[in-house]
């Protein structure tokens, strides 16, 4: 009975184990598929997702391709017009060129037909002197025979009577002459000059003998006056300028005749505004770093000018005083400017007359380098200049250049003389310099009373700037061919006194009135 008991139980037990394994079974079933359901609305909406996100992508990415199309067109388009321009300015300058050329070519040709004129006239002239000594002989024979004289004593009184005739006629041909070589000459200069300016027209800066600097606020100022004003002595020892600081708010202004000390200075207090400290040895050691980064500025400068005329070879010393002409001006006139200009003028005159064009170029960018050199320095700028020059190995003909284009030395070559001529022609054309009304007056002054100081002048007018002048002689007192002595000898007086830039043109002029009363 107990073993029926036994079994019966441990049936029931295996039973309910049984039961429990399948109940558990089923439930592990059920959450199974309800798992895999899960992951299948997971993976059906990630494909989804990236469906879309793919669509998405696609589409950004057409109208990416679009727009840089577009963009590419539109630039390949301003490429293509621009280069259209371009090709339209090279054919018109171009034609231009071709006319120019053409122009030179016909007036070389009147020139040598001029020539050839000259030279017949000569052999005109030369014949008619043969002829005058054949009839002189003749003549001298037959007042000998008629009157009883001498052959000697007629042939010296024939001889008397033409050389006075032979003075007459020689003043007359003499002017006639000079005339023609002066008409020559004006035609042939203002082609020449015309041309350099032409093809040469530079820019003008006016730099000015103050600076400012903008602060961020006002309480700067007071960091730069310092304690009892340490910092704005310091400062203005160690730069050598003046620095102003009133009530202008948010700014000061630095103060200087020498235009490079006072941009290093600007430089200094915008680097002690951006480093925050401010005081002696900060403003000492920032002022240093300001400094050599003006000298490789001013060395940049003067490598950029050497490039653009198209010459190699300055010593750097040199090219560190072409950059700081950059900072200097004369009635207004940048020098940097002035002496690019004078270079390409120069290179461009030697060109017309067959020269070296690059040793032009170079004396009329170095002719000016002694204006920004120590004034310690004894003598003009340009026997300054010349001087520092010749210590860097320049040559003779550049340094002779320089030296005379004041007439500190009397010019010898032609170069000097373009170089000369170069710098009038900058610094004389219209817009170049300002002139001081002042200085204006003296000169127009001085001309008129140095030609009114000659004997037998009745007035004179210094017109067009006092480049040319206007002189009325009376005509009983001074004759015709004593109206050419006198404008040479005007012309010599004005070069001997007075300095003036360019030419001055003397024109005397003689008339005679007649008057009548009908009664």
């Amino acid at each position: 009975m107990n073993t029926l008991v036994v079994l019966v139980g441990v049936i029931c037990i295996l039973l309910g184990v049984g039961i429990g394994v399948l109940i558990r079974h089923i439930f592990v079933l059920k959450d199974l598929k309800q798992r895999e359901g899960k992951a299948d609305e997971i993976i059906t909406k990630a494909k989804n997702d990236a469906n879309d996100i793919k669509y998405n992508a696609r589409k950004e990415a057409k109208d990416i391709i679009r727009e840089e199309k577009q963009q590419a067109e539109l630039e390949i388009k301003n490429m293509k017009q621009e280069i259209s321009n371009q090709e339209k300015v090279l054919a018109k300058k171009e034609a231009t060129l071709d006319a120019k050329i053409e122009l030179q070519e016909k007036e070389l040709e009147k020139v040598k037909t001029k020539d050839a004129e000259i030279e017949k006239r000569k052999d005109l002239i030369d014949e008619e002197i043969h002829k005058y000594k054949r009839k002189q002989i003749e003549i001298s024979e037959k007042l000998s025979q008629v009157s009883g004289m001498s052959k000697e004593d007629a042939k010296n009184e024939l001889m008397k009577n033409m050389v006075e005739e032979a003075k007459v006629g020689f003043a007359k041909e003499l002017k006639r002459l000079e005339e023609e070589a002066n008409d020559q000459a004006e035609k042939k200069s203002k082609k020449i000059i015309s041309t350099a300016i032409e093809r040469y027209a530079g820019e003008y800066v006016a730099e000015k003998t103050i600076g400012s600097v903008d602060l961020p606020s006002d309480d700067v100022k007071g960091r730069l006056i310092g304690r009892e004003g340490r910092n704005i002595r310091a400062f203005e020892q160690i730069c050598g300028v003046d620095l102003i600081i009133d009530d202008t708010p948010e700014i000061v202004v630095v103060s200087s005749f020498n235009v490079v000390r006072k941009e290093i200075a600007i430089k200094t207090i915008k680097k002690l505004i951006a480093d925050g400290r401010i005081h002696p040895a900060k403003i000492e050691e920032l002022h240093e770093k300001a400094k050599s980064e003006m000298d490789k500025e001013l060395r940049e400068l003067g490598e950029k000018a050497q490039m653009e005329v198209g010459i190699h070879g300055i010593h750097p010393e040199v090219l560190k005083l072409i950059g700081a002409l950059n900072f200097r001006t004369s009635y207004t006139q940048n020098q940097y400017q002035h002496a690019l200009e004078t270079s390409f003028i120069c290179g461009a005159m030697a060109s017309e007359l067959g020269l070296n064009v690059k040793q032009a170029r170079r004396a009329g960018l170095l002719h000016d380098v002694g204006k920004v050199l120590d004034a310690s320095a004894e003598g003009s700028h340009a026997v300054v200049g010349a001087d520092f020059l010749k210590r860097f190995g320049e040559s003779p003909d550049i340094i002779h250049a320089v030296r005379s284009h004041h007439d500190d030395e009397k010019p010898e070559s032609v170069l000097a003389h373009l170089v000369a001529a170069a710098d009038a022609l900058s610094g004389a054309r219209p817009g170049a310099r300002k002139a001081m009304m002042e200085s204006y007056v003296s000169r127009m002054t001085d001309i008129e009373q140095i030609v009114n100081s000659f004997e037998g002048v009745s007035k004179s007018y210094a017109i067009s700037g006092g480049r040319e002048v206007r002189v009325f002689v009376e005509n009983d007192r001074v004759n015709d061919e004593q109206t050419v002595m006198l404008s040479h000898e005007i012309a010599k007086k004005i070069e001997s006194e007075m300095s003036y830039p360019g030419t001055i043109k003397i024109t005397v002029l003689r008339e005679t009135k007649a008057v009548g009363v009908a009664r």
